[in-house]
């Protein structure tokens, strides 16, 4: 909290004559009756002149905005709400200097092809100054399947790398230290594999578990509410992921256990109000569930991670990072006790828009591309992926991927809004807004609890039904003209600009099954059907999955057949298809 002293120190060294005016209650009305004035009068006679250009001007969430935001607006308390950058409730920033001294970690997702294509990759971004990794996984490895079953017919290696083994995750790291550069998988259902696969990778190579650093999404709520690649049954799903963040917080303190992720929330159809509860409300779910297993909260929270979507309206993200800080702060002290302060800073990995992306004038995705990057760095995100501007066609080109870097990379170095700590915040709109999500998070939280937490509400269809209705309003203004996409429904050409595609040879599947099938002729067959009995006699029982998955990982099980011990042990699951 700011000390008076403090707060006076830093004023009279800043501000002409060392005093900064407040407005007290006589002030706050005489400019309730200027705004008034000037409503009726300027603004009235300027509109005659010329009306607004839509009937409403609103967010790109739908919602109504002021004309023109005023301390009447934002009614901020700063002590209460915004505090100093590193400090509680960390609406300015997580960090004390925040990018003035660490930049954000620029993590391009890539992935295609076989592990070797996408070690490649790696190579040339980090070469390129990136300085994080994020796997794309292929959809056979998102839902458990191995490269050789029927089930993976036309999709190895198509949307992402085919990873089927622990010699397949030695290949995609080759030559790559495990120890010095942060790795996320996006993955879920099967994450738990991944990260087996991962931390028998360092122990192979002779790396101690407390060094290697990196995030494993791992949000199975998220996959039963927006993206449907899950593994088991919510229930069970919850299990593994309580399984894994205890293992983490022994064995890897360094590794991100769950990455909550409202990314795949809003691509579904959600508001940015939306994203900010559903996401917030994955998160307490898993804070629970991790209290009932006995934890500390003080112990796990700190390696909980977020990933938030960054959308076209340029305030209104801004404001969702900030309003995000700050209700999972106030959460983490006040409803779950947490001391520490890591344990309530908000940290967070961004992604542009991908459904905000178009094949229509696809260079337009550029400018959307450079616009969703500066908002989240003036949001202090701590991680941030750009979108190449041909994803709409097809997986990045190099020189795409490239240029969705540099984007990056010129906002750092070139246009100055790294060098100071959140410069909008106390703006009157900013800050409107960011209390208007906060409001509207916490209402429906709220409703969650009512209903008997996330999972219930999962079971009930709750957060489906809501995300569906958004989707289904937005495209209806879409298709209405009421919202503009440029190249899209308005400005449009007659013919759209030709962008070189990246193209996977359908070969892959080939080298891919024949690498997998001399994977399996070398191993141990007993070896590995006894570490299966663990994993299946694990999933039955009480223990910790985890280890078992790890050793059954060093035995050169593949992921499917881990994957069908799970399914096998703790049920599937059919979407109940709520509208």
């Amino acid at each position: 909290m700011i000390r008076p002293e403090d707060a006076s120190a830093d004023l009279d060294h800043h501000a002409p004559g060392g005093e900064v005016p407040a407005l007290g209650a006589d002030d706050l009305e005489r400019l309730r009756r200027e705004v008034a004035r000037w409503h009726a009068g300027p603004v009235a006679d300027a509109e005659r002149k010329v009306p607004p250009r839509r009937a409403r001007l609103v967010t790109w969430s739908d919602r109504d905005v002021p004309a023109l935001a005023t301390p009447l607006d934002a009614g901020l308390d700063y002590a209460r709400d915004l505090g100093l950058p590193g400090e509680y409730p960390f609406t300015r920033g997580v960090q004390p200097t925040m990018y003035r001294g660490k930049p954000w970690t620029m993590r391009m997702f890539a992935g295609f092809g076989t592990p070797e294509q996408t070690n490649e990759r790696f190579r040339y971004l980090l070469s390129q100054g990136q300085t994080g990794l994020s796997t794309a996984f292929d959809f056979p490895t998102l839902m458990g399947y191995d490269s050789d079953s029927p089930r993976a017919l036309g999709e190895v290696g198509m949307c992402g790398v085919a990873i089927d083994t622990l010699d397949d995750m030695d290949k995609l790291f080759a030559g790559i230290p495990l120890e010095g550069v942060p790795t996320s998988m996006p993955i879920n259902g099967p994450a738990v594999v991944l990260l087996a696969f991962y931390v028998a990778l360092a122990d192979q190579r002779g790396i101690a578990r407390d060094r290697i650093g990196g995030t494993v999404q791992n949000d199975c709520l998220k996959e039963f509410i927006a993206q449907h690649a899950w593994l088991v049954p919510p229930r069970p799903a919850m299990r593994i992921v309580t399984d894994m963040i205890e293992f983490c917080t022994r064995e890897a303190p360094r590794w991100n256990t769950v990455s909550i992720s409202g990314y795949h929330i809003r691509e579904a159809g959600a508001t940015a109000g939306q994203e900010l509860a559903f996401t917030l409300a994955d998160g307490l779910a898993y804070v629970e569930s991790c209290l009932e297993r006995g934890l500390d909260v003080d112990d796990f929270a700190p390696r909980l991670s977020f990933f938030f979507d960054v959308h076209n309206d340029f305030f209104e993200e801004i404001a969702k990072f900030r309003a995000a800080r700050r209700v999972w702060a106030r959460c983490m002290k006040e409803r779950y006790g947490a001391k520490k302060a890591e344990s309530m800073k908000l940290r967070t990995h961004a992604q542009t828009a991908g459904v905000s992306l178009t094949a229509q004038q696809p260079y337009n995705n550029v400018v959307r591309v450079a616009l969703q990057a500066m908002a989240a760095v003036l949001g202090g995100t701590q991680s941030l992926h750009t979108n190449s501007l041909d994803e709409t066609y097809a997986l990045p080109t190099e020189e795409a991927v490239t240029i969705a870097l540099r984007t990056q990379q010129i906002i750092l170095e070139e246009t100055g809004v790294a060098n100071t700590i959140d410069p909008l915040g106390g703006s009157y709109y900013v800050e409107w807004l960011t209390s208007r999500l906060e409001e509207e998070a916490l209402a429906t939280i709220r409703r969650i609890d009512e209903m008997g937490g996330m999972v219930t509400a999962i079971e009930k269809g709750y957060p489906q039904r809501e995300i569906a209705a958004s989707s289904y309003r937005f495209q209806r203004q879409l298709e209405d003209g009421e919202r503009v996409m440029v190249g899209l429904n308005a400005h449009v050409q007659e013919s759209s600009a030709r962008v070189p595609l990246l193209r996977i040879d359908e070969e892959v599947q080939r080298r891919q099954g024949a690498s997998l099938a001399r994977v399996k002729a070398a191993r141990d067959a007993g070896r590995v059907e006894a570490t299966l009995r663990g994993v299946a006699d694990a999933a039955a029982g009480s223990a910790n999955v985890v280890p078992a998955i790890i050793d059954a990982a060093k035995a050169y099980a593949t992921e499917q057949e881990i994957c069908d011990v799970l399914r096998g042990v703790m049920g599937t699951y059919t979407d109940p298809a709520e509208f």
